[in-house]
């Protein structure tokens, strides 16, 4: 079944210089990975994204989570989250090869208003990210949209008639009703999204929980639990992640200094962030944003080759 779909993908690396590395697609959110080796563990935030991986094998970590993906198997992040990604199976011979999607709540939202009737939905809240195997439909979508690149005029007219289907699939899928509830209004998970949202935006802040339980409409108590069902973190240690993260970002395309990156975030001591972030990253924030540098530039480069 992947046949296809490797062949085209490998073909559309080629036609950009080959190599490996993330290469971005004329298309908004379509993105295409392909690497020669393991790489060691990568953080960084996830969005509400599909992760299908053609070849080889990845894993992804968040919170007390480990979720693991190989060929033909796709990963589903309902909740933009701070996670762990590393590549755990790829060689010259066999490289890893996946394209990523993100998710569009607002055509996931349109699709749903659209079936006959509901995915089945759990009562508990889960994790915001699963994997599941991808089946026939849902590769052929894939592939529409990999062959779509080769007509770039085309690509506004029919590019978001192929995400609508790709949502669709999922959503009839065996995990449909946890997708589902991204986009239904008032599910204890959008409710819980609009929270997570709040800390995107202000985890420079001090928040307390009783201001993001209120702004999900619920309690405390509820609010926590449901938060660290979905992310399996408590809304401190996520936004502590946050935080960590952008100050990675700061250092390394602004140019910030340590200290900068720390007070940017909301840190009031740079001795504490240093030792936090050697923690979470497990090298120094200097020494780590030295190597982001290399890597991004590297990244950037891609970019310009890869524009049309």
């Amino acid at each position: 079944m992947n046949a296809p779909l490797l062949a085209a993908v490998t073909d559309y690396i080629e036609s950009k210089g080959g190599g490996q590395g993330l290469f971005p697609t004329a298309i908004d959110g379509f993105n295409i990975v392909r690497s020669f080796q393991s790489m060691m563990p990568m953080r960084n935030i996830y969005r509400p994204s599909l992760c299908v991986v053609l070849e080889g094998a990845k894993e992804l970590h968040f919170g007390e989570e480990r979720l693991s993906y190989r060929t033909m198997e796709c990963l589903v992040v309902s909740v933009g989250l701070p996670a762990t990604g590393r590549i755990v199976e790829a060689s010259e011979e066999v490289p890893y090869v996946g394209v990523l999607i993100d998710f569009d709540v607002a055509t996931l939202r349109n699709v749903v208003e659209q079936l006959d009737a509901l995915p089945v939905q759990s009562e508990e809240s889960g994790p915001c990210a699963f994997v599941a195997k991808v089946d026939q439909p849902l590769a052929d979508c894939i592939l529409r949209l990999v062959r779509l690149l080769a007509t770039p005029k085309a690509i506004p007219v029919l590019a978001p008639s192929i995400v609508r289907e790709i949502c669709y699939w999922l959503l009839s899928g065996p995990h449909g009703g946890e997708i589902c509830k991204l986009a239904l209004p008032e599910s204890n998970i959008e409710r819980v999204v609009r929270a997570v949202s709040v800390l995107h935006t202000n985890f420079a802040e001090t928040l307390r929980v009783e201001q993001l339980a209120e702004i999900a409409r619920m309690s405390p108590s509820s609010f926590h639990q449901h938060f660290k069902a979905l992310t399996s973190m408590t809304p401190l240690q996520f936004q502590k992640q946050l935080r960590l993260l952008e100050a990675r970002r700061l250092m390394v395309t602004e140019a910030a200094n340590v200290a900068e990156a720390a007070y940017k975030v909301g840190y009031e001591s740079a001795s504490q962030f240093s030792r936090e972030y050697s923690r979470t990253f497990g090298v120094a924030p200097k020494q780590d944003a030295l190597t982001q540098q290399r890597l991004h530039t590297a990244y950037a480069s891609r970019i310009v080759s890869a524009s049309p």
